[in-house]
């Protein structure tokens, strides 16, 4: 088996982050200190994390390239994928009415509380909405830029482009699809999975794949190989995170426990429950969904998801959909280095404790 460390690639992949900030900084530095503020929380937003997007991308090429001489442009790019799935969050925040990210406060209400501190003007939950929008839409504007500047060949470079113009497409028309339904407040499970498939599972694995195996030099029969094992593994990876957002432990997520629930996410976990639980005990989940949930009536939802079997199923398929990504990363014409890395990207992207 291939050694891979993980601590040491994500130190560099936040070093990477570190320096394209500090030349944002000089950038914005003009601009004066309210530039600095939002340069600030852009570095917290991008701090942290298990850095997957970025592990999957330099993997898609490494699948079919040896590691360049040298591999700082090729970071460079596969950072790119980290300052996206920044602004994604920066977003999903906003519209899910969030107020912790990763233990610290959601960058809205940060920007909030400033404003109410401070004692300005006007309505301190709309500036932080502003802030927040902005900010989100910054990051993405950099995460094009930093794969643009990357470094690497501007053949190379055009190719992946079009695979991340394809990625935020999905991404974005995905939470599009997210708010639609929790608007309506229903979701049968194809529709739950549809929001799942767009808004998490292709651009967390499958897409990072792509873009780091076009940077390779990828045709479409090796696009395709990686999809196979890409979508199944990136749609189970979402269902693990929607088992933690209803039981995980708010020490290991970030966020307080259920979130999912108070924030009224129509996941495939609470479609399945919403089918399957006696119609009593479904009616209760479905008018508590979206509201505060003190620890009593959250512990009664948990209860009525677990009775339901929907925890079980949702953990059954999970197991299937690794099945799945893994037989397919068997057969999947890849360096076997990579194959052995892929395979424990694998697992640690699915095997989250709830």
């Amino acid at each position: 088996m291939t050694s891979w460390d993980g601590t040491a690639f994500r130190q560099r992949i936040s070093a990477v982050l570190d320096e394209f900030l500090d030349e944002m900084a000089v950038r914005l530095a003009p601009l004066g200190p309210d530039a600095v503020r939002l340069l600030d929380e852009a570095r917290a937003c991008v701090g942290g994390g298990k850095r997957f997007r970025a592990a999957f991308c330099y993997w898609g090429f490494r699948a079919l390239a040896p590691a360049p001489h040298d591999e700082q442009p090729l970071l460079r790019a596969c950072a790119a994928l980290e300052l996206l799935h920044a602004s994604a969050l920066v977003h999903d925040d906003l519209m899910d009415a969030s107020d912790t990210r990763r233990g610290r406060p959601a960058t809205h209400r940060g920007f909030e509380s400033e404003h109410r501190l401070d004692g300005w003007r006007g309505d301190p939950e709309q500036y932080g909405a502003a802030a927040a929008i902005l900010l989100g839409d910054l990051l993405l504007s950099w995460s094009e830029e930093l794969l643009r500047r990357c470094g690497l060949s501007l053949e190379r470079v055009a190719a992946a482009m079009g695979l991340f113009d394809l990625c935020r497409t999905e991404v974005i028309t995905g939470q599009f699809l997210d708010v639609s339904v929790q608007a309506r407040g229903a979701a049968d499970v194809g529709a739950a999975m549809t929001v799942l498939r767009y808004k998490s599972a292709k651009y967390s694995i499958e897409r990072p794949l792509h873009i780091g195996a076009a940077l390779a030099g990828a045709d479409d029969a090796a696009l395709t190989g990686l999809s196979a094992y890409g979508l199944p593994l990136g749609e189970a990876f979402q269902l693990r995170d929607d088992l933690l957002g209803v039981f995980g432990d708010a020490a290991t997520t970030g966020k307080p426990a259920g979130d999912d629930l108070v924030e009224g996410k129509r996941t495939v976990l609470v479609a399945l429950a919403l089918d399957n639980a006696p119609p009593g005990d479904a009616a209760l989940l479905d008018r508590s969904l979206g509201t505060p949930l003190d620890g009593d009536v959250l512990a009664r939802l948990q209860q009525i998801i677990d009775d339901s079997g929907a925890h079980a199923q949702v953990e059954a398929v999970i197991s299937e959909l690794v099945e799945l990504s893994l037989g397919a990363l068997e057969r999947a014409e890849v360096h076997d280095d990579a194959r052995s890395v892929l395979r424990q990207l694998a697992a640690a992207a699915t095997d989250r404790v709830v």
